[in-house]
């Protein structure tokens, strides 16, 4: 059985909608899509920092769409871990937790995989949206579209706008 390695944050979790209800709340204005398409999360949303520090930030985030059901289907054909950086911001780690065993029930505690640097993960197939974690993946990569690699060209990596188009490819 196949490997599946699912980042979290901007995979299956909407933290760009989060970074805008946020940047909303303190700033009384919604931003829109152009403003922050191609730009690093800290350019495009200035107390993004802060946010991710915050309590609630990880454990109130929307959920992207489409990824439960698709998600679902994957984990009885595949074998599915979600990776997530989360050591970077230590609090977010029960939060993450919490979250995922909320929104996604049939992901077991053992599919969960909190770690620092993802160049540790051996799988066979990986889905993030950032290069950082893409790039020293050496097997099938899929690079999830979010505003801040909207404009980067994916290079060895397939680019995918929606959990529709995952579906489309893995099942």
């Amino acid at each position: 059985m196949e490997r599946i390695a699912v980042d979290m944050d901007g995979v299956i979790a909407d933290v760009v909608e989060q970074f805008f209800l946020y940047d909303e709340r303190d700033f009384g204005k919604r931003r829109s899509l152009e403003e922050v398409t191609g730009k690093l999360e800290s350019i495009a949303f200035p107390k993004c920092r802060e946010y991710v520090f915050s309590t609630g930030f990880f454990r109130n985030a929307p959920v992207m769409n489409e990824s439960q059901e698709i998600l679902a289907q994957l984990n009885k054909q595949y074998e599915v871990f979600i990776v997530s950086a989360a050591t970077e911001f230590p609090h977010s780690l029960s939060e993450k937790h919490e979250w995922l065993n909320e929104h996604f029930p049939f992901i077991t505690w053992q599919q969960m995989v909190f770690c620092g640097a993802k160049s540790i993960i051996e799988a066979d197939i990986m889905i993030d949206d950032h290069f950082k974690n893409l790039d020293n993946f050496k097997r099938t990569t899929f690079l999830f579209s979010q505003p801040h690699n909207y404009l980067q060209t994916a290079g060895r990596h397939r680019r995918v706008n929606s959990w529709k188009e995952i579906a489309d490819i893995l099942l």
